[in-house]
């Protein structure tokens, strides 16, 4: 799993002022919780946007004051005009504590009913998973060789690792494979023939 390193200050003053003060600085303010004490510090927007704007579960290790946390990105606030990065809250992975968290979903290998001409319809990206920092992932995949034209796959068809539990509801389809326009009006005009 990658791991992303971040580097933040320790901050004293909370509070309105304090953290507009913070934002007027170009700096972000954060807050670590769980196991523990809650650690308020404040960082850059460059040692954060490889965690922020990626697509994969990554875990952050993040050295507040020469202290390492062991992290994950947990929730941000975005400014609803500019888009520049108000708040970011980080979870502190504790050994043997569950934690709730979303992973992307990838596909192993190409679909028959792909390869006969259809189209694969992922209706599911991310899913929810409950686990401990020993087991995490950062992705679950499925293996779609199997899926003819006009089939699905559902989230009761991924296999876990052992440790992790789906919250996701099993019967929620992940993809279908859809049959074309075309072959559907071939079929269609076939029967009529005969």
């Amino acid at each position: 799993m990658e791991v992303v390193a971040i580097k933040g200050q320790g901050r004293n003053g909370l509070g309105k002022k304090a953290t507009k003060a913070v934002r007027n600085d170009g700096r972000i303010p954060c807050v670590i919780y769980g196991g523990g004490d809650a650690i308020h510090f404040t960082t850059t927007g460059s040692e954060v946007k490889n965690l922020v704007y990626s697509g994969d579960f990554q875990l952050a290790e993040i050295d507040v004051d020469g202290k390492t946390h062991k992290c994950i990105l947990k929730d941000m606030q975005f400014h609803p005009v500019n888009d520049k990065i108000l708040h970011i809250d980080f979870l502190r992975l504790v050994d043997g504590h569950p934690i709730r968290v979303e992973v992307p979903l990838r596909f192993k290998g190409v679909s028959a009913g792909v390869k006969a001409g259809g189209k694969l319809l992922q209706t599911v990206r991310k899913v929810k998973i409950k686990t401990t920092p020993e087991h995490l992932v950062d992705e679950l995949s499925v293996d779609i060789t199997h899926l003819e034209m006009g089939q699905s796959i559902r989230i009761r068809d991924i296999k876990p690792a052992t440790g992790i539990e789906i919250i996701n509801s099993p019967g929620i389809p992940i993809a279908t494979i859809e049959i074309p326009r075309a072959l559907r009006s071939a079929a269609t005009t076939a029967e009529k023939k005969k």
